[in-house]
């Protein structure tokens, strides 16, 4: 796991920042699911997080029409990592 101390020291490019972010979070989820709770409750209280993190920074107006485009997203696969080619 990265030591957050030397984060701020590092030049990053935002990929490499958004890469350090989802391994942290993923790392997260896997502790909380060796603590016994089950990914899908993690998962759930993770988007809970970040939509009240994102509503209190952009406001609900500019959240919602966010949440708009997801369904699409998820359909196109931009939120699937292991896709499999048929």
């Amino acid at each position: 796991m990265l030591d957050e101390t030397h984060l701020q020291d590092l030049d990053w490019s935002v990929a490499e920042k958004k890469r350090a972010a989802f391994e942290m979070i993923t790392d997260a989820m896997a502790d909380a699911e060796a603590e016994g709770i089950e990914r899908d409750i993690v998962a759930q209280a993770a988007l809970f997080a970040v939509f009240t993190d994102l509503v209190s920074t952009w406001g609900e107006t500019a959240v919602a029409e966010l949440a708009e485009k997801l369904p699409q997203r998820l359909l196109t696969g931009e939120f699937t990592i292991d896709r499999r080619m048929q």
